[in-house]
């Protein structure tokens, strides 16, 4: 089966024209630039990059931003107080603070502490919660960004069977939830597995979509997938290789060499669901400077 590469980078350079354009049109009519800061904390390489990224899209698309980095040591008491100050900050559209954060400070207090009208990274409860039921909200990057894949490749998803492998609140959780809502992409009948799901390769082989989100390189091999099925893999882990300069190379979670010639659609690794994630942060800062969803 000859099968075709859904590529992230290609559509999430085209969300990016469409937002700069929606930019201009904003500046033009004497509305202000969306504004979006980042909180980073400690010196995590990984953490650097990705905030790195985030940066230089936002003056991609003509967003203003502002990156606070602070030292590991940081308190949580301080910390929150930060987030104290970006919540009341007239100015910021939409703030994220980069996870993981140092071992002395709780994530999770820290996500409660952000104003869910400035959560663009959609992990507060309250979006997780109007997402769960279907209302208007910010939804979390990299799901949204696979639904705007899987939208912008018209791939059908109306009564397919899709599987979730992983469940974690930032991916696997969200992504199963979104598929079955009563809209497109969604309407699939969403079977989620996780590390103590039996027969895991029966319920795979009966998947039209399978969602590989569980972080183990390679786990999906071509003998647990049907033939025609689509695949999302969202995988990023890096490991040793002797080809790169780096002396590593990031690796999915399905075995794409086996796994391709089997599928109707697949996403590489780099260069599928990745450049989707920080353009679905840049919609959602679109939307909280437009005030689309809470005013």
């Amino acid at each position: 089966m000859s099968y075709k590469i859904i590529d992230g980078k290609a559509i999430s350079d085209q969300v990016k024209a469409e937002i700069a354009e929606e930019v201009k049109q904003m500046i033009a009519e004497g509305k202000k630039r969306p504004h979006l800061a980042v909180i980073i904390v400690g010196h995590d390489g990984g953490s650097e990059t990705y905030v790195a990224h985030k940066v230089k899209s936002c003056e991609q698309v003509g967003f203003t931003s502002t990156k606070l980095a602070f030292e590991e040591k940081i308190t949580e008491e301080q910390l929150l107080a930060e987030i104290d100050k970006l919540n009341s900050n007239e100015d910021i559209d939409g703030f994220i603070v980069q996870l993981p954060l140092p071992k002395h400070i709780s994530e999770q207090k820290v996500i409660e502490a952000i104003d869910y009208r400035k959560d663009v990274d959609g992990f507060h409860p309250i979006n997780v919660g109007r997402m769960s039921i279907g209302l208007p909200c910010y939804v979390s990057a990299t799901p949204s960004g696979i639904l705007e894949l899987l939208k912008r490749y018209e791939i059908e998803t109306s009564g397919k069977n899709c599987v979730v492998i992983g469940r974690s609140n930032i991916v696997g959780k969200p992504v199963a939830l979104l598929m079955m809502q009563k809209a497109y992409p969604g309407d699939a009948t969403v079977t989620v597995c996780h590390s103590r799901t039996k027969n895991l390769k029966d319920i795979c082989l009966q998947a039209d979509i399978i969602i590989a989100a569980l972080g183990a390189p390679e786990f999906l091999t071509a003998e647990m997938v049907k033939e025609g099925a689509v695949v999302i893999d969202v995988g990023t882990t890096r490991v040793p290789s002797d080809k790169t300069k780096s002396g590593f190379r990031l690796s999915g979670d399905v075995k794409f060499d086996e796994v391709a010639p089997k599928c109707s659609y697949i996403t590489p690794v780099p260069g599928g669901v990745g450049p989707m994630t920080i353009v679905s942060l840049l919609k959602n800062t679109l939307l909280a400077a437009k005030k689309e969803i809470y005013s």
